[in-house]
Parts: structure tokens; C-alpha cells; sequence
């Protein structure tokens, strides 16, 4: 008989911050709880496969599973903002390079002969857009994965999701944690950080933290268009 998977306790995880003084109620010593995260041993791919068709596809758990280990991620407002926002300027350069893209969102993405497979906050294509331009179905045994994947952490993961990606084949992540930006590429069976994007070059997209902040105190319209104009600053120049 199987084991039966050993199951940690549901945890919203803060950044390690500093604890704020007692009596203070100033938002700006409070640490961020992005998202809630709950991690299960020893489930086989069966449970995985089940869990994916029964959440389906208007859940807002995300599921990352790797050899046996199940991470649920359920994602809070600074979380899903966050993510939009990085949705929204993925959607900016593409359209000021004149590059065509194909969203591909939380698409799961899976390789059952490796058994690994999650369900990232974004992903595009981009290199490949045209190879997949026209399916609706995406299989990663016949498919390339998306070119770029985007994970957004307020709160550290028990399940190091880079083992998936490379095993996936992704060519390249970005992943914003605590107010800075990382971009990864995948050279040589390995993720290298780099300043600018494989999908995007040229750009210093490392300043994108900065303009999320910003979006909380002038609002994400007002940002979007400031975004969209230092964007074309940089091509001009």
C-alpha cells in the first residue's frame, strides 16, 4: 500500500522582514503575504492529474509538482497585481518591438515520463508564437514550452520549481520576489541571470520593480503609460 502523503499546514509566508514594533500600525513596516502555500509528499501522478481536471481551469490554486512533491499556491491581491501588471508590460514591449506574442497565462504544462509539472502565474509565446499560433491544445511531449514564464513570490516555496522548468525546457524565467526582478536564462542545461530579456533584448527591464511600486501610489493606468514610454525612450535611443 501506498504511503499516505505527509501534509504540511496551510502557511501565508511574509518576506523576511522585521517584525514591526508593538503599537504600530504604519503600513509600510508591515510585511506583504502574497499567497497562502500548502506542500504534500509521496502523491503520485494519478492524484496530480485528478487534482488538475477537478480544480480545472477557473480555480485560482496553482499546483507545481515535482517527482512525488505537490505544491498548492492560492495567490492574494498584491500577488495577483503584481502578476497583471507584469502581464500588462509584457504586452507593451511586444507592441512597441512589433513582436507577435501568444498569452499563454497558467497554461499547465506537464511531462508525465519526467514526472514534473506546474502551473506558472504567466507564460508567452514568443520565439515559438507562430509554431503554436493556430493550437488550442498545447502537449509539451510534441509542443516547445513557452518561451518565457513569469513566477511572482511574496512568500519563499518549499518546492524549488527551477528542477521543473529545466526540466520542461524553458527558455526563459522571470521571477519577481520582495521588490526586485530576475531574469533567467537557460544556457547549457542551466538557468543564468542575465540584465536583459532572450524574448526582448536591449531593454533594462531590472527597473520594472519600480514601476510596480509606483503603480500603488499613482494607480496601474498612470503606470501603464509611463511604462509604455520609457519603453519607447529606449528603442529611440
Amino acid at each position: 500500500m501506498a504511503a499516505s502523503p505527509n501534509i504540511t499546514s496551510p502557511r501565508a509566508v511574509a518576506p523576511d522582514q522585521k517584525s514591526p514594533d508593538a503599537g504600530s500600525d504604519s503600513p509600510a513596516s508591515s510585511p506583504v503575504v502574497g499567497e497562502q502555500r500548502m506542500v504534500l509528499y509521496n502523491v503520485s501522478w494519478q492524484l496530480f492529474e485528478t487534482l488538475l481536471d477537478e480544480l480545472g481551469e477557473t480555480s485560482n490554486v496553482r499546483l507545481a509538482y515535482d517527482q512525488g512533491t505537490l505544491e498548492l499556491m492560492s495567490p492574494l491581491m498584491p500577488h495577483e497585481h503584481t502578476k497583471r501588471l507584469l502581464e500588462r508590460f509584457v504586452g507593451v514591449i511586444s507592441e512597441e518591438l512589433d513582436i507577435d506574442i501568444r498569452s499563454a497565462g497558467s497554461l499547465t504544462c506537464k511531462r508525465e515520463d519526467l514526472l514534473k509539472g506546474l502551473e506558472p502565474d504567466s507564460g508567452f509565446y514568443i520565439q515559438n508564437e507562430l509554431q503554436v499560433r493556430h493550437k488550442e491544445h498545447i502537449d509539451l511531449d510534441i509542443d516547445p514550452p513557452p518561451d518565457l514564464m513569469i513566477e511572482v513570490d511574496f512568500s519563499n516555496s518549499s518546492l524549488n520549481k527551477d528542477s521543473i522548468y529545466l526540466g520542461l525546457g524553458v527558455p526563459e524565467l522571470w521571477r519577481y520576489t520582495r521588490g526586485s526582478l530576475t531574469i533567467r536564462w537557460l544556457v547549457e542545461g542551466r538557468y543564468e541571470q542575465r540584465d536583459t530579456s532572450a524574448a526582448f533584448p536591449n531593454l533594462p527591464l531590472t527597473i520594472i520593480p519600480k514601476f510596480i511600486e509606483q503603480s500603488l501610489a499613482v494607480g496601474e493606468a498612470k503606470t501603464v503609460k509611463a511604462f509604455r514610454k520609457w519603453v519607447q525612450e529606449q528603442i529611440e535611443n
